[in-house]
């Protein structure tokens, strides 16, 4: 009996070992922060978000700073490296809430489809325009990725934007960002070492 306990409580120390490490990392899961700078303090930022939180985040020596400007759907062209933050029609079709058009030099980033955080069922695809038709009510756009392709609808609501190289100096207060991957302090802060600035823009995705 007593061995029978003592193996209850190991199981039950291993149990409780395994939760607190479940939770350490997903407290490690990066994340994504949009909304406006409202101060800069040498590198540490003050961010409300649109939730309606005040976030303190600190940007990285060196860190990298993209811009998106405003484009139009006429910009999307076949051989484009899009991003596309769309609503899936039970077809698997994506309804596009905005396309984000990348760098050349960008091709290949984060290349697949996953769902995404802007809103309930949103989903992100990161992919090539393989072909594109205009119509009068919206764009159809096939996109393809090493795991498969999707339809994608571009309607005239849908924001578009494209990158830019950025400038620390944009790094301001009154500036639209998005930080796709803040890493949380223990002191509920965090670190960055990249921030997307609206530029005349608010980032759509």
């Amino acid at each position: 009996m007593a061995n029978l306990n003592m193996t209850r409580r190991a199981l039950g120390a291993a149990a409780i070992a395994l939760s607190l490490a479940a939770t350490a990392a997903l407290a490690q899961q990066p994340a994504r922060i949009r909304g406006q700078i409202e101060k800069v303090d040498g590198s540490m930022l003050t961010i409300k978000a649109r939730s309606g939180d005040t976030m303190m985040v600190k940007l990285a020596d060196n860190a990298r700073v993209m811009a998106y400007v405003k484009a139009t759907p006429a910009d999307i062209k076949p051989n484009s490296y899009i991003g596309v933050t769309a609503m899936p029609d039970a077809d698997g079709t994506q309804r596009a809430i905005a396309v984000h058009i990348f760098l050349e030099s960008q091709r290949g980033l984060a290349e697949g489809h996953r769902p995404w955080d802007l809103k309930p069922n949103s989903t992100m695809t990161n992919a090539n325009v393989e072909s594109k038709v205009v119509g009068v009510d919206g764009d159809v756009v096939i996109v393809k990725y090493k795991d498969g392709e999707k339809k994608v609808i571009i309607t005239k609501d849908t924001a578009v934007v494209a990158y830019a190289p950025g400038e620390l100096s944009e790094v301001k207060p009154g500036a639209q960002i998005i930080i796709m991957g803040a890493q949380k302090q223990a002191d509920g802060s965090y670190t960055t070492p990249a921030i997307n600035v609206g530029r005349g823009v608010t980032p759509p995705m």
